[in-house]
This record gives structure tokens, sequence and C-alpha cells, in this order.
């Protein structure tokens, strides 16, 4: 027992030191989303989203995608069916920029808890890259947004987890742990910032990114 004990504190360490090693080598980032959707009939939505990355302190441009979808609300009152297809663009270590293809599936459920908005979105996405090989990816994000609203821009804070699971690994290849909150600028126009703490496996390591995030939403 006290052998195993021992061993997963060293596992956490070593993670960990991974962790902060990343982070002490400029690895904060700044991303920013904006989208716009529309509401096509009662059963229908469409939404049209944009978001560019930047890394090493948040001065370096290296990532930016675009993702259209609709969204089917008319089973029942807390279930979304959407469909959507995202291009992304991303710089590697040489400056060079690659492209990949992602049309995904979303099964999102929804509800209340006494007054607490919860809910859970399954995706499947299919990855086509330009270079490196083809696959699926599973991701499941769960979000509770708490029952509190301040001043006239309805500020309510969130909080979030995000999980990417590889098919062809057959593993858990990143988390994401969410905290930040939304507000309303206009009727139609309503915004997030949040911090984002990002872990990710690769080659059996893991490393570490923190990350200041905005999102733009108008609605019409």
């Amino acid at each position: 027992m006290v052998k195993r004990l021992l061993l997963n504190l060293i596992i956490f360490l070593v993670i960990d030191l991974s962790c902060s090693y990343a982070f002490d080598d400029g690895d904060f980032q700044y991303w920013n989303t904006e989208s716009v959707s529309w509401t096509i009939s009662d059963r229908w939505n469409a939404k049209l989203e944009e978001e560019f990355r930047f890394g090493d302190g948040g001065g370096d441009f290296y990532y930016q995608y675009s993702d259209l979808g609709l969204t089917y609300s008319g089973l029942v009152d807390w279930l979304d069916l959407g469909i959507n297809y995202r291009q992304i663009f991303e710089k590697d270590g040489s400056n060079k920029w690659g492209y990949e293809n992602r049309p995904h599936l979303n099964i999102t459920f929804k509800g209340k808890v006494n007054d607490w908005s919860l809910s859970n979105r399954s995706r499947f996405e299919y990855r086509n890259k330009e270079e490196g090989n083809d696959g699926w990816r599973y991701r499941n994000k769960s979000t509770i947004k708490i029952p509190i609203k301040f001043t006239r821009f309805d500020i309510q804070p969130y909080m979030a987890d995000e999980i990417f699971i590889d098919f062809d690994k057959e593993d858990l290849t990143v988390n994401r742990l969410y905290g930040g909150f939304s507000f309303k600028i206009t009727k139609n126009l309503k915004g997030e910032i949040f911090y984002l703490w990002q872990s990710t496996k690769s080659s059996g390591k893991w490393s570490c990114l923190n990350v200041l995030g905005t999102n733009i939403k108008f609605s019409f």
C-alpha cells in the first residue's frame, strides 16, 4: 500500500512539473471567438462561428477556424441535435500553415436543477488533415451555470469541463477546465470572458497551457 501511494505521488509530481514547465516556457494564450446565429424556424437554428488563437504569451497568431452549423430542437425541450462543418488553419513549429477539415455531430442534453442550468454535449468529429492520418475523436463537455446574475448586464458565472478521446489511440488525450462568466451587452449581443486550463497528452507525456478567452455572440 505504501509503495502504491509513493508511486501515485511520483506520477502526480511528474505531471505537475511538466505542466509547470510548459507554463514557464511561455505557454500562455489568448483565444477570441466571434459568432452570429439566426433563427430559421421554431425548430431550426443556424450559426456561423470563427475563432482566433494567439500563443507564446498571446503575441503569435497560430490558429484559426470557421464553423458553420445547423441545430434542430424540435424533438423534446431538453435535447438539441446539431450538424456542423469546421475548417481549421494551424501553424506548425516551422511557421508553415496547414489545414484540417472537420465535420462534426453534436448531441446536447440540457435542463435545470433548482435553477442551476446544466448541459452536457457529446461531439463526434471526423478529422481530415492535410498532413497526418485522418481519424475520429469524441468530445464531451459538461457546463454548469450558477443561478446568480449581477447588474443590468446579467453577469452570470459558469464552470465547465471538456474531455477529448481519440478513437485511434483509444485514450484520453485532452482535458479542458473552464471558469468564467457570461454577460448581456444588448438584446441581441452577448459576451463571455473565461479562463481555460488545458492539459494535453502526447507521446505519453502531459503538457499544459493557460488561456484567457473572450467570446462575442450576435443573434437575430
